[in-house]
């Protein structure tokens, strides 16, 4: 369990897209422990959600599970509405979803469909859901965005990955910087860009990706969700009051 002392969250209500496992998992937990009621998004991973919100609750924690379908934006106004209406309103809202293409079956799509689903998942979705939930952060008058780019986006990296999910990933680091000037001073808005971070992919590569990981990045490690979980609840807190418009790597002080 974190240090609540610091960072205090409570009294805060944060939405994490993408919740049941790897970064957003973590992150619902850390804000959790910073005192945050959390309300954890997911699609087609209920039943992890589900165990995550259980186990939360029974940490003495608020939790709750918010079912949907990203790429539908019909859903999206839906989504706005019930938490205003019938939550009473979001303090902080975290843009974690994103598609898996490295593992399972999404690492078998070809490119333009790859390309398709980021569009529609990391970029659209995203978008829409940030611009419709800011309006309403601004009229409530206060809030915090945080959005998860990629470290690598902004100086490349070879490969049909390395392509894709730059051209996701710069866009919604772009996008994090012009939505930061349209609804300040109300609500401030800041990108994650994460490094080499063991999540699933990390877990199982094999080791020329370890060596590969550890000669790229100074402190010779992967990252954790935990890191980037920790550096979130920083933003989101009013420790963090003066910052905005930011794309904030967190990966261990790789440069290349």
């Amino acid at each position: 369990m974190s240090n609540s002392s610091f960072a205090d969250l409570t009294g805060s209500k944060a939405v994490i897209t993408g919740a049941s496992s790897g970064i957003g998992r973590a992150i619902a937990k850390e804000l959790a422990a910073g005192g945050a009621d959390v309300v954890l998004g997911c699609h087609n991973s209920v039943d992890a959600g589900q165990k995550l919100v259980d186990e939360l609750r029974e940490e003495g924690r608020s939790a709750e599970l918010l079912v949907a379908d990203l790429r539908n934006a019909d859903e999206f106004a839906k989504i706005t509405e019930t938490l205003w209406n019938e939550s009473g309103g979001v303090d902080i809202w975290i843009n974690n979803a994103g598609v898996d293409l490295l593992t399972g079956a999404g690492a078998q799509l070809d490119y333009e469909t790859k390309l398709r689903e980021l569009f529609e998942i990391d970029i659209r979705s995203s978008i829409l859901l940030s611009r419709q939930i800011g309006q309403r952060m601004v009229t409530a008058g206060r809030g915090v965005i945080v959005n998860i780019g990629w470290d690598q986006a902004d100086r490349g990296m070879e490969g049909d990955s390395g392509e894709l999910f730059a051209a996701a990933k710069n866009a919604i680091m772009g996008f994090t910087r012009s939505l930061a000037v349209s609804l300040a001073p109300q609500v401030r808005v800041n990108c994650i860009a994460p490094g080499w971070i063991r999540t699933a992919w990390g877990e199982q590569a094999g080791d020329t990706w370890q060596e590969r990981v550890r000669r790229e990045t100074p402190l010779e490690r992967w990252g954790t969700p935990e890191d980037i979980a920790k550096l979130t609840r920083f933003l989101v807190s009013d420790e963090a009051a003066y910052i905005t418009g930011q794309v904030i790597n967190a990966n261990g002080g790789a440069i290349r």
